[in-house]
């Protein structure tokens, strides 16, 4: 079904319908969309395992249950996706200084991610006051590799150098994979 094309009638006139699928369509293709080994989270936890670091996934006892974690140096990543987190000033939502919303049930989408950003927020805190580094990777930053893996092995590095005895890997290892 088209945007614009009648759904039905009603005693004033045909209803607009403003979704490209029928509400049963739509619910089974959002019920698809995966939340554990994602390709954005695929491709950062091979770029740290290449690294040398060594750590856990889907930590469900931790803080917001971060994607990839490593207890003994305290240390957590999220992969967020841009759209289900509310990415601000996003390149690759176009999303200018807020995030973007769908066209349609705007105030349904806005509570979510609104909900959302703040469970996040909620999450990094708690990590961090268990002493956690935190690192938030955006799905859009996955474009630049190679600055993404300079930032991210920099920020694990610089944080966890001052904790241990023992240093965390210094090899780069490759970029990430397509």
């Amino acid at each position: 079904m088209r945007s614009t094309e009648a759904v039905g009638q009603s005693d004033s006139g045909p209803k607009e319908y403003t979704d490209v699928f029928s509400p049963e369509v739509r619910s089974r293709v959002m019920a698809a969309v995966g939340q554990h080994d994602t390709t954005p989270e695929l491709q950062v936890r091979q770029f740290l395992w290449n690294a040398g670091f060594r750590y856990r996934v889907r930590n469900r006892d931790l803080p917001g249950s971060p994607d990839i974690a490593n207890r003994s140096r305290a240390w957590a990543v999220f992969v967020h996706g841009c759209f289900w987190h509310g990415h601000k000033n996003c390149p690759k939502m176009k999303s200018g200084s807020r995030p973007r919303l769908p066209k349609s049930n705007r105030e349904f989408w806005a509570s979510k991610i609104d909900r959302n950003r703040r469970h996040d927020a909620a999450a990094a805190r708690g990590l961090r006051r268990l002493g956690y580094t935190v690192v938030v990777i955006w799905e859009c930053q996955l474009k630049n590799e190679e600055r993404l893996g300079r930032r991210l092995l920099d920020r694990l590095r610089d944080d966890l150098a001052g904790k241990f005895s023992t240093p965390p890997p210094t090899r780069a290892g490759p970029a990430l994979a397509p």
